[in-house]
C-alpha cells in the first residue's frame, strides 16, 4: 500500500491546532484589507475580534485563492520524503482554488514522476469542508489506502450538509447573493435567509425566516430530518460562526440534547478570514453527514 499524506486549505475553517493534531499541512488563502495582503493562518497571528472589528469599522476585505506555487511549497518537502499526496480542495463552486490545485498537481508530476498527487474537489465550504477533511483523516488513520480514500471522498462528499443563516445581509448584498433592495427590506424586517450549498458547491438561499431564533430552529429541524440515521446520528457535527458565539452555542445545545449518539460534542469554530470576508459578522453555519446527497 502506498504511503501518503493529506493536505488541504485554510478555508476549511477548523483550527490550526486541529489540523496539526491530524498531521495535515494546509495552504493559506489570502485576504486583503486596505491594500494589504494577509495570509489566512486560521487566526494564529490575529484574532476574530480584530478581523470582524475591522469590518465593523468599515473595512471591506477582498480575497484571493492559493496559487499553484504556494501549493507546491507545501507539497515538495512531502514528495521528497517519498510520500504521495491526497489534497482536498475548497469548493470549485466558490473559488478558483481547485483549478490552481490541478495546475500544481501537473507541475508536481513533472518534478516527481514517481510520486502521485490526487486532488479532490470537496464541493464544500467552511467547516463543512473541514468536516470532510476530518473524516478523511479518520479513515486514513483506520488503514484506508490512497485509491480507496480518493474513491470514498468522491462518492461521499455530497453527503456533507451545509446550512447557514446570517443576521447581517449587507455582505451578502456586496457579494451579489441578494439585491440591495432585498438587503434593505430584509434588514428592516429582521429576515434571516437560511442557505445551503448545492451539488455544484454553490451557496443557495433556500428559506427566509423572521428573526434568528426561527432560523436556528429551522436549521435544527432540517438536521433532524436529514442527518444519517435521524436522531441516532453517530457522526460528528461542526458549527462555525462569525462573532455570534451565543447563537452557535444555542444551536449546539439543541443538537446535543436531541442526538445522544453524536461522535463527541458539537465542535464550534470561528468562520475564518476568507469566508468571513464574504459573510461578515452575524453568520452561523451547521455541518453534518446525511444519508442522501445534496441536490441542485
Amino acid at each position: 500500500m502506498k504511503d501518503y499524506k493529506l493536505t488541504c486549505c485554510s478555508t476549511c475553517d477548523i483550527t490550526a491546532e486541529h489540523l496539526a493534531s491530524l498531521g495535515i499541512p494546509f495552504a493559506k488563502y489570502h485576504y486583503i484589507i486596505d491594500g494589504v495582503d494577509y495570509r489566512d493562518d486560521l487566526f494564529t497571528s490575529s484574532t476574530p475580534e480584530e478581523f470582524y472589528g475591522a469590518i465593523d469599522g468599515g473595512a471591506l476585505p477582498t480575497t484571493s485563492q492559493v496559487t499553484p506555487e504556494e501549493l507546491l511549497e507545501i507539497w515538495q518537502p512531502i514528495l521528497k520524503e517519498g510520500y504521495d499526496i491526497l489534497h482536498i480542495e475548497f469548493s470549485s463552486g466558490l473559488s478558483g482554488g481547485y483549478a490552481s490545485a490541478l495546475m500544481a498537481r501537473d507541475e508536481a508530476k513533472k518534478l516527481f514522476p514517481d510520486r502521485t498527487v490526487a486532488v479532490v474537489d470537496s464541493l464544500a465550504a467552511s467547516a463543512g469542508y473541514g468536516l470532510l477533511v476530518d473524516k478523511a483523516a479518520e479513515l486514513k488513520a483506520g488503514g484506508m489506502g490512497f485509491d480507496e480514500l480518493v474513491a470514498w471522498l468522491e462518492d461521499n462528499k455530497l453527503r456533507v450538509r451545509h446550512w447557514f443563516f446570517s443576521t447581517n445581509l449587507q455582505h451578502f448584498k456586496r457579494g451579489g447573493r441578494i439585491s440591495g433592495s432585498a438587503a434593505a427590506i430584509g434588514s428592516l424586517l429582521r429576515i434571516c435567509p437560511v442557505m445551503d450549498v448545492n451539488n455544484e458547491g454553490k451557496l443557495i438561499i433556500r428559506k427566509k425566516m423572521m428573526g434568528k431564533k426561527k432560523a436556528i430552529k429551522e436549521m435544527f429541524d432540517i438536521m433532524c430530518s436529514q442527518a444519517e440515521g435521524g436522531k441516532n446520528y453517530a457522526g460528528k457535527c461542526f458549527i462555525s460562526h462569525s462573532r455570534v458565539m451565543g447563537d452557535a452555542k444555542e444551536l449546539a445545545s439543541m443538537i446535543e440534547g436531541a442526538f445522544p449518539n453524536l461522535d463527541g460534542t458539537v465542535e464550534i469554530d470561528n468562520i475564518g478570514t476568507v469566508i468571513g470576508s464574504h459573510t461578515g459578522p452575524g453568520c452561523v453555519a451547521l455541518f453534518y453527514f446525511s444519508s442522501d446527497k445534496r441536490g441542485v
